[in-house]
């Protein structure tokens, strides 16, 4: 071509032969040329629709690189020609490929060029190039900050995407460009949740984590009125007996003086995201198991934060790597949600072959969920523990059993006993780190224990770990008054080896010397002087200032004689004893799963979790435009076809789950979103009559109270017979594939057409109704049972006028109580003041009858008593917010309780031989109250009934630890034998055993939940002296049940 010798001509020629070459572009020295227009040629013929100049510039081009010349201004030249016709290439994965490599060129010039692909490819055909695109908005923003805003756009386009391929990579580039911009989420905030189970492993990582943070900044705490009922559950729920005092016109004041509490009302939306990530629980991915795990216990409610406990546990048989991030996360939720990793306590013992992280961490563990009732189990683990030859180990499990003893104060004594023993280990570690725990123990309860002090000051002559006989000084020091003759001997060995000790444990022989000095100072004089006079030329500055500074303190002198007078004052003040803490207490501030969590410290990148708002912003701003085949007509169709697959799904739907139908076509309007009601489905029900009514559409409701009533009957038949409708199979599999929350719902749309005098003859269906039972189906107002018999569960029994009466009275103590308790241990006890309940008072008794529902549960009569002037319909149990093993079978419904009445209810608890409250939501249609039941020790056993010799020989195998002994001396009121036997059987369900001997009383009970025998034994003498024995595996309830009966026996 023409422009060759140009081209040659204008950067200067060619060189003679011997002659150098000099150019003028920058690169080769001619900075200050002004020949700066010397490649708009090449730029030209770059930039042309022709292939021929293309082919000849770049033949150009690639000479002058060989020839040394700077070319660099041509670089974003040439890469357009390159990549621009991959770009627009018609296979999709070269039109990736070169979006790829195009964005991996970390050169700010082509910066222009890589905004304009990643623009074009978010617009592809192909899921797979915008997912590239996707990928390629981080690396861009990262050369090139000031594109943000229009980096934005795009991810603001590639968001309303719906393919899964392009969902985890476009919400991995909104984390990196833009966080703060929560408006992008809102109208795909419920896309994500949907396409959430089939996105890839990463991209559901990416996505979970992104949710949990939006959903802590537009929906409420789950855990707000759990909190306030945690902080002050008195006031909440319980009227004062002050306010009783005041007169019947207090209880206006009282219901003022309340806090005006609205109840929680889980978001549909929040409702959404939880239902969508649980079934992720299940995936092969540990990060997307471990991702669902931290969103549940950072955004779920507590009652519901348990069903990832399973799936962690699951993760303990992975790899050391993923054992230890899973346990980490694990070691941090068990302390503030201990019960839900309690049944699974042996998943976390210790092998052998474990890595000394994981041995530490599963410690760590097994420490946090460690409580009075898996006390003994975890102890034996201990013991085993200290015998590892894993040093480290063994040092982290005396420290375990140190945490034990302060948390749990029955075990004290016992890990105390077990710490001394081990100072007579040949393990000089062990007996170091015993030593610096008991020093810790000691400091509880030191009046007691001055034999312990006594036996680790022989100790100063064997152990050689500096930290041990550092804790062993300060201990004689501080306590000297309790070992007066032995503190100055172990000075005096002190003095000694003073020169020859380190540093800490000199420090420590200078503060026992003044202690010494201060408290006894006729025999320790002479040696404090010599002690001080040795400090003050030792070779550390820090111990020569310590004794210059207590020889000023303790020695009154002319100048130091004001100081001196409080000196006892400053070395003998009282210290408070050492709180033995987890090291993961505080790390639940960072977002589990977290690498900031992992170190425990803010890492580069990381995004604090919010807080919860005080109040909910609008949940309108995630409403889209809704299909009309979602809306109201639909929802009529479904209420004929659906069919709720299980036959006792009534009534267990939760508050919370109220939220679980479709959401969105629930957003489809404010009203309805905000209809949805924490209190139970009931509240929603009512509003949506009242609405049907006001519109007047009389042919409606006429239609859907016959097809109600069918539905009913048909309900009623399949739980008396346990066969299902075969009219209506090809309707039920309609619905088969439809999840068990969307059954719920459906079910509660049915009931909302139901009206109010159908609902009234209808009883509430149980798990197990008999036949017989259809004698309920009579108005419960005219019907009066001539006695009451023993309740079953899914009975309701109108009490007599002397009960009906008691509910109005201003006094608790019960008119009847050995009509409505038979047999019971105790009296009524409150469950919810008339005060708290707006008019409705609920007590409780224990029956001591088995409960025909489940013989493991105790049987439990709830009394309902109606003071107000209105009626209080829909009585039932919500959600029970139950710790791990504890079960309840919930009492029928209770259509509705009239002004003035009472009724009795009976209910089973299965409370795993624990005397942990059983927390549950007591509902009506319109208000939710929390209330707790926690049973006596003697009300979780059952009796049994055997010979003086069957007694005898279970006796002897349950001695030892098992064996639990007190004297008490009975008083002269309680020296018959009846009053003995009454106040025995009054404290526990035992039954009693023939006994040969006058003076002692045998009795004999197993536990209701595991069949553990319990056996009591009173040897009572006629001087009134007595020794009270209980033999039982289960040492917890043996001590807690010793201590009740001596209250009892004693009174």
């Amino acid at each position: 071509m023409s422009a060759a010798p140009a081209y040659g001509e204008d950067k200067g020629g060619s060189a003679g032969p011997g002659e150098p070459e000099y150019g003028h572009d920058p690169a080769s020295g001619g900075i200050f040329s002004s020949d700066y227009k010397r490649h708009d040629d090449l730029k030209e013929m770059l930039d042309t629709n022709k292939d021929s100049l293309k082919l000849e510039a770049m033949k150009r081009i690639v000479a002058m690189i060989a020839r040394g010349k700077n070319a660099s201004d041509l670089f974003p030249a040439v890469v357009k020609n390159v990549a621009c016709k991959n770009i627009e290439d018609p296979n999709q994965l070269i039109r990736a490929s070169a979006l790829r490599v195009l964005s991996s060129i970390r050169v700010p010039i082509i910066v222009p060029i890589m905004m304009l692909a990643i623009k074009e490819a978010a617009s592809d055909m192909s899921p797979y190039v915008r997912k590239t695109a996707a990928h390629a908005i981080p690396k861009l923003y990262s050369l090139d900050s000031d594109q943000k805003d229009q980096l934005i756009e795009v991810i603001e386009k590639l968001l309303a995407d719906k393919t899964t391929l392009v969902a985890g990579s476009v919400v991995m580039a909104f984390e990196e460009v833009c966080p703060e911009r929560i408006d992008l989420i809102h109208k795909n905030y419920r896309k994500l949740c949907n396409l959430l189970i089939d996105v890839e492993e990463w991209g559901q990582v990416v996505i979970i984590s992104m949710l949990t943070r939006y959903a802590r900044t537009q929906f409420l705490s789950p855990t707000q009125n759990e909190s306030l009922l945690e902080e002050n559950p008195e006031k909440a729920f319980y009227g004062s007996e002050e306010d009783e005092a005041k007169g019947p016109g207090s209880e206006e004041a009282a219901n003022t003086a309340l806090p005006a509490r609205k109840p929680y009302v889980m978001d549909p939306d929040h409702r959404l995201l939880l239902r969508n990530t649980k079934p992720l629980l299940q995936s092969r991915s540990a990060a997307v198991v471990m991702a669902v795990a931290q969103l549940y216990f950072h955004l779920a409610p507590k009652a519901e934060v348990g069903v990832i406990a399973k799936a962690l546990v699951r993760l303990l048989r992975s790899h050391s790597e993923v054992q230890y991030v899973v346990l980490q996360n694990v070691a941090t939720m068990s302390i503030k949600r201990r019960g839900m990793f309690e049944p699974y306590l042996k998943s976390f013992y210790i092998r052998s072959t474990d890595p000394t992280q994981i041995k530490i961490l599963k410690l760590e563990v097994l420490t946090n969920l460690a409580n009075e009732t898996n006390i003994p189990t975890v102890l034996r683990e201990f013991q085993t523990y200290i015998r590892s030859m894993d040093k480290d180990f063994v040092a982290a499990t005396i420290q375990a059993i140190g945490r034990c003893a302060t948390n749990i104060g029955r075990v004290r004594d016992t890990c105390l006993n077990g710490l001394v023993q081990l100072l007579s280990n040949r393990d000089e570690l062990v007996v170091a780190e015993s030593v610096v725990v008991l020093k810790k123990l000691l400091q509880v309860r030191p009046a007691q224990h001055g034999d312990v002090i006594k036996r680790l000051a022989k100790l100063t002559d064997s152990i050689q770990v500096p930290m041990a006989r550092a804790s062993i000084l300060w201990l004689i020091g501080e306590y000297c008054e309790h070992v007066p003759k032995i503190a100055p001997d172990v000075l005096r060995k002190m003095a000694k080896s003073f020169t020859a000790e380190e540093d800490i444990v000199k420090l420590q022989v200078i503060n026992l010397a003044a202690k010494l000095y201060l408290t006894n100072s006729k025999q320790t004089k002479l040696l404090t002087q010599y002690v001080l006079s040795l400090a003050k030329y030792d070779q550390n500055y820090d111990i020569r200032d310590r004794a210059r500074f207590t020889r000023q303190l303790i020695v009154p002198s002319e100048q130091g004689g004001a100081l001196s007078r409080h000196a006892k004052k400053l070395f003998l003040a009282p210290k408070p004893a050492p709180v033995l803490e987890s090291s993961f207490k505080d790390r639940d501030h960072f977002q589990l799963g977290s690498l900031s969590h992992l170190l425990n410290a803010k890492a580069t990148g990381y995004q604090e979790l919010p807080d919860w708002p005080e109040e909910a912003p609008d949940p309108s701003v995630r409403n889209v435009e809704v299909p009309e085949w979602t809306k109201c007509s639909n929802r009529e169709k479904r209420k004929e076809k659906e069919k709720p697959f299980y036959s006792d799904s009534e009534g267990e739907s939760g508050p919370t789950e109220s939220a679980d139908s479709d959401p969105e076509s629930e957003s489809a309007s404010d009203s309805k979103s905000s209809s949805e009601s924490g209190s139970g489905e009931s509240s929603s029900e009512s509003d949506s009559e009242d609405q049907e009514e006001e519109k007047g559409r009389s042919s409606e409701s006429e239609q859907s109270e016959e097809e109600g009533g069918k539905r009913k009957m048909k309900k009623r038949k399949k739980v008396t017979e346990g066969q299902g409708d075969g009219s209506s199979s090809d309707e039920g599999s309609d619905s088969s594939s439809s999840s068990s929350e969307s059954e719920k719902t459906s079910e509660t749309e049915e009931e909302q057409v139901e009206p109010a005098s159908w609902r009234k003859k209808t009883p509430p269906s149980g798990k197990s109704a008999p036949v017989a039972k259809e004698i309920s189906l009579l108005d419960l107002e005219d019907f009066t049972p001539p006695s009451v018999q023993p309740v079953s569960p899914p009975t309701i029994v109108s009490t007599s006028l002397a009960t009906d009466l008691e509910g109005l009275t201003l006094t608790d103590s019960p008119l009847v109580p050995s009509l409505l308790s038979p047999g019971s241990g105790a009296g009524r006890q409150e469950l919810l003041h008339r005060v708290a309940g707006e008019g409705l008072a609920v007590d409780y008794t224990f029956s001591r009858q088995p409960f025909s529902g489940d013989p493991h549960m105790v049987s439990v009569h709830i009394h309902f008593s109606n003071s107000s002037d209105t009626p209080i319909k829909g009585l039932h149990v919500g959600t029970p917010k139950l710790p791990a093993g504890i079960s309840i079978q919930e009492f029928p419904e209770i259509e509705s309780l009239a002004p003035g009445e009472s009724t009795t209810a009976v209910m089973g608890i299965n409370f795993c031989d624990s005397t942990q409250a059983a927390t549950f939501q007591l509902c009506t249609q319109t208000r939710q109250f929390y209330v707790s039941i926690q049973p006596p020790v003697g009300e979780l056993m059952a009796p049994v009934f055997m010979s003086e010799n069957e007694f005898k020989k279970e006796q002897g195998k349950l001695t030892g630890m098992s064996e639990i002994t007190e004297k008490l001396t009975l008083p002269d009121s309680c020296q018959s034998d009846h009053i003995v036997v009454q106040k025995v059987t009054t404290v526990a369900n035992l039954g009693r055993v023939p006994c040969g001997a006058s003076d002692e009383y045998r009795f004999a009970g197993r536990t209701l939940t595991s069949g553990s025998l319990v056996l009591l034994t009173l040897d009572a003498r006629p001087t009134g002296a007595a020794q009270l024995t209980v033999n039982s595996e289960k040492m917890v309830i043996g001590t807690m049940l010793v201590k009740d009966v001596v209250q009892a026996l004693t009174q």
